[in-house]
């Protein structure tokens, strides 16, 4: 696409005249000729985009109304947080900066976007009728459907032209490219490919799953050699590995009992796998013995961290296209891959150009801890599993996972050793310097990791308490490589330029994993490797942008609600790309992480739209890949300090 408008003249910044203030400290240093207010910033936005009707709306909504404001965003604007003028005789009200996250924020599925939604049975093309009859909630009708179906969005379809046929017929908000005249879905069969997505979720494997009746010999087996070889600690409940209340699905009993009888016959589920009906037979018990273990040799590449929320597969093919050597799954709920749930499983798709891949898992209890690693060792193929023992956040801290396993010695213990016997796989483990921002815990964790069996460990240099507030502490790490030793240690925090990776590695660290600096700049990986300031153009970074929703339609579908769902993760991307300063504007290289970036005018409208840190401009952008949103379409991102009014 092209850039969106003619170049904007260098004095339309504004300079000293235009009253930006000069550089303050934590902002990113720009060349003055760019910079401008936040009033100009933004009469020049809606003064260009006035002159583009045809590309993109005056906001979000179709018909050119700017959107109402989300309540608990009006909420949080109206609490003093806006740094305006109090009124006379009252006391100036101090800005402050939103942190944490939206909990309250408004939050539509993909779903709400499509009341008339056509029943499956007639999408697939199946020639069996509908199991639901009358009682179907979806409608039968197609006449019916296409009268209430929004226009197409285009007319190549991204599925059709990849795989020869798509699956989402009449309902593909493309459909045009691939439905013949009499309205049926044509097919391709020179061109229909096996997907290049591995790890999918069996459906008799789920069906077993959700019946709890699938058997884990092995984990089972190294649960009771640690209860037997346990050195009783301070903390009684520490000792027998058994479920409890938060960790169970519902109906589950505890301990030995909950395992009911195997499902079927293991011809009908992943190779590899282990599903009998009666006790265990000797070839099965044969079977169930470990492996020799794999080696995971990473050492000097660069490892994406398991994001969340924007760490999906769509986005780690972005990453791999730029250089990562390494990616990993976000986080998965342990509890939730063991009930089968779809959308927990989701986030263990390997694209098939993932070539070093492991998935991360979270968990409070050595027994789900276990099993769930010898599930996925039977049924997906990764290269490591990754235990997160440095998640910050409430709802994981509070049930004893995340970084509270850091305060937890024996039940921590006893994870990772447990997922290391069941595991044919190097086991990783991702933590971070503590919990209190001054009760450094790693250098002491580090040793007994090593001695659990841990392959690898990762370390963010930050405390759970501190979280994003202070730079990372790489001298830290530094001391943590020695106390680690012979096990690699990867580093990871602050890393956004090739400089910040040659520091970062020169601590000793085997490798270093990158986080937010890959979310705000994804080409970071080709910078670090050509050792180059990458001084990329607006239109590059829009052609970034276009592979990721036509990555998205692949994942996510073609419908309108793999529309929506692309949409929404492409939106929650926007507010961390919006901070990336680009090369030429910077008076000072390079933009470092801890830097907030002024407002400024960009070389064009592209440019300055994609500096824009207003949730309406990120609509607009995404509407220019994806076409109008629908009616009624509401975004608030998911960190406070990533948006404003």
């Amino acid at each position: 696409m092209a850039e969106g408008a003619a170049e904007a003249p260098a004095e339309s910044g504004g300079g000293g005249d235009s009253g930006a203030s000069a550089p303050e400290r934590g902002v990113a240093p720009i060349k003055p000729q760019y910079l401008t207010t936040k009033e100009q910033f933004h009469e020049f936005l809606e003064a260009r985009g006035q002159e583009k009707p045809s590309q993109e709306t005056e906001a979000g909504d179709p018909g050119g109304n700017d959107l109402v404001e989300p309540e608990a965003k009006r909420i949080r604007l109206e609490d003093g947080q806006t740094g305006e003028a109090a009124e006379p005789g009252e006391q100036p009200q101090v800005q402050k900066r939103a942190r944490g996250q939206n909990k309250g924020r408004p939050h539509m599925k993909p779903t709400h976007y499509d009341n008339n939604r056509l029943c499956p049975s007639l999408v697939q093309e199946s020639a069996a009728k509908c199991l639901f009859g009358d009682r179907c909630r979806f409608l039968h009708d197609v006449g019916r459907y296409l009268e209430t179906k929004p226009s197409d969005l285009g007319p190549r379809c991204v599925l059709f032209e990849t795989f020869g046929r798509c699956p989402y017929g009449v309902t593909c908000r493309f459909a045009g490219a691939h439905l013949g005249p009499d309205g049926q879905n044509l097919v391709r069969e020179e061109w229909v490919q096996a997907p290049p997505v591995r790890n999918g979720l069996d459906k008799a494997l789920q069906q077993l799953l959700r019946k709890r009746k699938v058997r884990f010999e092995r984990a089972e087996q190294a649960l009771r050699q640690l209860s037997r070889d346990r050195v009783p600690g301070p903390s009684p409940a520490a000792a027998v590995p058994k479920v409890t209340g938060a960790e169970s699905a519902p109906g589950q009993d505890s301990g030995d009992t909950q395992q009911a009888l195997p499902g079927p016959d293991a011809g009908a589920l992943p190779s590899g796998s282990v599903w009998t009906r009666g006790p265990l037979t000797d070839e099965d018990v044969v079977r169930l013995r470990p492996c020799e273990k794999r080696k995971l040799d990473i050492h000097g590449k660069l490892y994406l961290a398991p994001l969340t929320t924007c760490g999906n597969l769509p986005f780690r093919r972005i990453c791999k296209r730029f250089g990562a050597d390494v990616t990993c799954g976000e986080m998965a709920v342990c509890t939730n891959l063991l009930q089968g749930q779809t959308s927990e499983w989701a986030l263990l798709r390997r694209h098939q150009c993932e070539d070093v891949f492991g998935v991360q898992l979270e968990g409070a209890f050595p027994d789900t801890m276990a099993k769930c690693a010898e599930l996925l060792n039977r049924t997906i193929e990764v290269d490591f599993v990754d235990i997160n023992v440095g998640c910050p956040i409430d709802l994981v801290y509070k049930k004893g996972g995340g970084c509270a396993l850091m305060n937890r010695a024996a039940k921590f213990q006893q994870i990772v050793r447990g997922m290391n016997q069941v595991l044919d796989v190097p086991l990783t483990v991702k933590i971070r310097t503590g919990v209190q921002e001054r009760v450094n815990l790693a250098h002491r964790l580090l040793p007994e990791l090593r001695d659990w069996g841990a392959a690898l460990v990762t370390l963010h240099g930050r405390s759970r308490e501190q979280r994003y507030t202070k730079l990372a502490d790489w001298q830290y790490i530094e001391q943590c490589v020695t106390a680690a030793s012979p096990m690699p240690l990867f580093g990871n925090g602050d890393i956004l330029s090739y400089e910040d990776a040659n520091r970062a590695m020169q601590t000793g660290v085997a490798g270093i994993m990158i986080a937010r600096g890959a979310l705000l700049k994804p080409w970071l990986f080709t910078e670090i490797k050509e050792q180059r300031h990458w001084d990329i153009s607006s239109s590059e970074r829009l052609a970034i942008l276009q592979d990721f929703t036509r990555y998205g339609l692949e994942h996510w579908g073609s419908d309108t609600q793999g529309v929506e769902k692309t949409r929404r993760f492409l939106l929650e991307w926007l507010s961390f790309l919006c901070r990336y300063v680009p090369v030429g504007l910077l008076e000072r290289l390079p933009q470092r992480i801890n830097e907030r970036p002024p407002y400024y005018l960009g070389r064009n409208y592209l440019e300055t739209l994609m500096a824009s840190q207003k949730a309406a401009d990120w609509i607009r952008i995404s509407e220019m890949l994806l076409g109008p949103v629908p009616p009624n379409f509401v975004f608030l991102p998911k960190h406070k300090a990533n948006a404003y009014k």
